[in-house]
């Protein structure tokens, strides 16, 4: 029986922003495929940036969702690519996570790849409890009640429990 007081994880982003389009681009892709089997979709800019040679709809990154048992699969492996252990400032006040990794090597189940060097990316962790879709639905749209919210304490709490990660200053 699940309590509405339960944590879970919502979802997973992975994200590698390379600045411009090319060959770092393909590789990226090609990349987050690998780790996930899933496609990935890019990124664009919105801004006009000129003194960086951005312009508005140019495609520098990309990034892969994953949900449900994929995510806490993927988290696990993330984990194990940090060695379990975490900076208390990668937790935001509503009890969200993101973190980086240096090399895609340290990831257990992924092997080198010539044609796509070493590349790091970024992972965004989404937490969520039961009731949370009244915030997103269309019609009656309501925000969350205070005690309801995941505070930096519960997510905490919530990630050494499940995943044995150990938060301390690195």
């Amino acid at each position: 029986m699940t309590n509405m007081k339960d944590i879970k994880v919502e979802k997973v982003t992975l994200n590698i922003g390379t600045g411009k389009p090319g060959p770092e681009l393909e590789k990226a892709l090609k990349l987050l495929n690998k780790i996930t089997g899933k496609k990935p979709c890019e990124t664009k800019t919105k801004k006009r940036i000129p003194t960086w040679g951005v312009r508005p709809g140019l495609v520098i990154g990309c990034k892969v969702t994953v949900r449900g048992k994929e995510a806490e699969a993927l988290l696990e492996r993330l984990f194990l690519a940090t060695d379990h252990k975490l900076d208390p400032r990668k937790l935001d006040s509503t009890g969200n996570l993101s973190f980086g990794i240096k090399e895609y090597l340290d990831i257990p189940g992924t092997e080198y790849d010539i044609s796509i060097g070493i590349i790091g990316l970024d992972a965004a962790v989404t937490l969520t409890r039961a009731g949370y879709s009244i915030k997103r639905r269309k019609l009656k749209s309501k925000s969350i009640g205070k005690k309801h919210r995941i505070t930096k304490e519960e997510a905490r709490a919530f990630l050494e429990e499940k995943f044995k990660v150990k938060f301390g200053e690195q």
